[in-house]
């Protein structure tokens, strides 16, 4: 189990004490590193194919504007199809995989701590160990185990796509791979400032729901007493989720908001580029597809670094509910 979990016990006899691993990486390497390896290899094939898919259509919509044999727009259409295919397929197994590696840390890590409820229990006072084993047993350990699962090979994959995608575009036509690149410029200032304010309060979030498990033991024996300190916790979480549905949104409409600017980017130079004979239609359509094929992955790595500052910060919670 503790090749598992990550947790090193005590001798017995002693106070409970865990120590778990300094970093979140070093978390991950602890519980899962053979299969980050496994669901690294499946991500670079991922979006090693991501730009075949681009290069098909700029051929497919070239060829019917040069009135060429319709047989091989149809072979394209099939090599096409069957690419989608395995890519698709290849992303599933993917997907399923990083599912399986987290849910089988937080199984871990919710045996372990079941485990030390039920052997240290009695020697800290009954109230803060059901409070708070509740809530790491239920909700705390979820988002840790849940990180695990795709810690490593997350960032490779999205950062693999978005630097494909963007080589692709600059080999199409440089100019309007630079206005779309420019344009993300202002998500550099904004996102990381919108991004610390959601994590100042995800961290207060996560201590006012121990609170409240702790809270909730109490009133089984004086609900009456405690309902009034109960509710204005509730409150005080309530004002917390909205503050961080009021960033997250907004910083998903604003990174949305210069995709579109990206767009119209390439309108404008790919419409002028085809007007003047220096590119063909094929070109403007595969680059505004790897444009919006760019936000994705720019969205998944934003989500990402958001969920690292996070699960460091649940870890070390972790860490000093288990001490």
């Amino acid at each position: 189990m503790r090749a598992q979990t990550g947790l090193a016990d005590t001798p017995a006899g002693n106070a409970p004490r865990r120590i778990l691993p300094s970093t979140i990486y070093r978390f991950v390497l602890s519980t899962s590193g053979l299969h980050q390896v496994l669901l690294v290899t499946l991500s670079v094939v991922v979006f090693l194919i991501e730009v075949v898919p681009l290069e098909l259509q700029r051929r497919i919509v070239n060829d019917l504007v040069k009135n060429r044999p319709y047989r091989s727009v149809v072979a394209l259409c099939l090599l096409y199809a069957a690419i989608a295919l395995g890519h698709g397929g290849t992303k599933l197994v993917l997907n399923i995989y990083r599912g399986w590696v987290g849910e089988r840390v937080t199984r871990a890590l919710r045996l372990r701590i079941a485990a030390l409820l039920a052997r240290y229990g009695p020697l800290v006072p009954t109230v803060e160990t059901d409070g708070v084993g509740i809530s790491l047993v239920i909700s705390e350990v979820e988002p840790i185990g849940g990180f695990v699962g795709g810690s490593i090979s997350e960032p490779i994959l999205q950062a693999g796509v978005l630097a494909s995608v963007i080589a692709y575009i600059i080999h199409v036509e440089p100019l309007m791979a630079a206005a779309a690149l420019a344009l993300f410029v202002p998500q550099l200032v904004f996102v990381p400032l919108l991004q610390s304010a959601i994590n100042r309060r995800s961290a207060a979030r996560v201590w006012m729901l121990r609170r409240l498990s702790i809270g909730l033991v109490e009133h089984r024996d004086h609900a009456r007493e405690h309902a009034g300190k109960g509710g204005s916790l509730i409150d005080r979480v309530f004002q917390l989720d909205m503050g961080i549905f009021r960033f997250k949104f907004s910083m998903n409409f604003l990174m949305n908001f210069c995709n579109h600017l990206q767009i119209v980017s390439a309108l404008l130079l790919g419409g002028w580029f085809v007007l003047t004979d220096q590119l063909e239609i094929g070109g403007v359509i595969a680059v505004i597809s790897g444009i919006h094929r760019l936000n994705d992955p720019w969205g998944d790595l934003v989500n990402y670094f958001r969920d690292v500052s996070g699960t460091e910060v649940k870890l070390r919670l972790l860490e000093s509910a288990i001490d």
